[in-house]
């Protein structure tokens, strides 16, 4: 088969499955991105070669585990205060566990930045890889099912936009990138990738920002300017985080000598060559609706 036509094929197949779960139910997207989580943690095993069943047990229980905890805890307090008062307590420690979870993840990605200035490092150690298996790939998967719930309840429309800009600017970042792109974004890591192309990328994300705010998300009069800078810090999040994310699982594949993280979409590679962007970027959108929801 055509190599192009597999690439349309999957991209297509891959696309309309991902929507399709988002806009069924909350539990059809659970249980797709815990299946995508499970392929990432497998091929990232292979990637910093670490033996595979542990963490992929591990990282279907802690996903199975904080998604019960946090996406179902409205209705388990609901009973709780029928019953005893003992729901504020619940309240606190969802919030800690939260606060937690985002500590590592945020710790764990100012070391995958840091990583990629190490031009020397041709070895990671094996505490190393097991925090990047926690913190850059099993946590971020978590974050992105809490930032489908945006500051209120699920809403498909949220993860759905996310997605739309991280598309988004990785296509125009390859468009502009390819028709005037000269300066060398990171060479070292990313031949292909220029300053021109990450610019032409984060300005069609903020513009696409502004379209699904408008158009997509809608908001009544009052809410539409606020609606726009939020989606406008979204869509600056993906293009700066997204690209850094992008690099970073590079990084990693150089150094295991790969060129994809895996086979399962064909003429696109693996899982991660799919989310890298958004895995990356999900935890800081998650930390910008914190802030939204307590300033609000």
């Amino acid at each position: 088969m055509n190599e192009t036509l597999k690439r349309g094929i999957s991209g297509a197949v891959y696309i309309v499955l991902l929507l399709a779960s988002i806009l069924f139910s909350k539990e059809s997207f659970f249980i797709l991105f815990g299946i995508f989580l499970i392929i990432a943690v497998y091929e990232f095993c292979a990637l910093i070669q670490i033996k595979k069943f542990f963490p992929i047990v591990f990282a279907l229980l802690f996903y199975l585990s904080i998604t019960l905890i946090s996406h179902y805890r409205k209705e388990t307090v609901t009973a709780l205060n029928t019953n005893f008062n003992g729901s504020y307590e619940l309240n606190i420690n969802t919030n800690t566990l939260n606060l937690v979870l985002l500590v590592i993840t945020l710790v764990t990605s100012i070391k995958c930045i840091l990583f990629l200035f190490y031009d020397n490092v041709q070895k990671i150690s094996t505490s190393s890889k097991y925090l990047c298996l926690l913190g850059y790939i099993i946590l971020p998967f978590i974050f992105i099912t809490k930032i489908s719930f945006g500051i209120n309840d699920y809403n498909p429309k949220i993860i759905i936009g996310l997605f739309i800009l991280v598309w988004t600017n990785d296509t125009f970042a390859y468009l502009v990138g390819k028709s005037i792109g000269k300066n060398k974004l990171f060479e070292r890591i990313s031949p292909k990738k220029t300053i021109e192309g990450f610019l032409g990328g984060v300005v069609f994300a903020v513009i696409a920002g502004v379209l699904i705010s408008k158009y997509y998300i809608g908001a009544s009069p009052e809410y539409s300017q606020k609606s726009i800078l939020i989606w406008i810090t979204i869509a600056l999040l993906v293009g700066i985080m997204g690209t850094i994310g992008d690099l970073i699982e590079s990084k990693f594949k150089r150094i295991a000598e790969v060129k994809d993280s895996g086979k399962i979409m064909p003429g696109h590679g693996g899982i991660l060559d799919r989310l890298d962007s958004v895995i990356f970027v999900a935890p800081f959108v998650f930390l910008f609706y914190q802030i939204l929801n307590y300033v609000s």
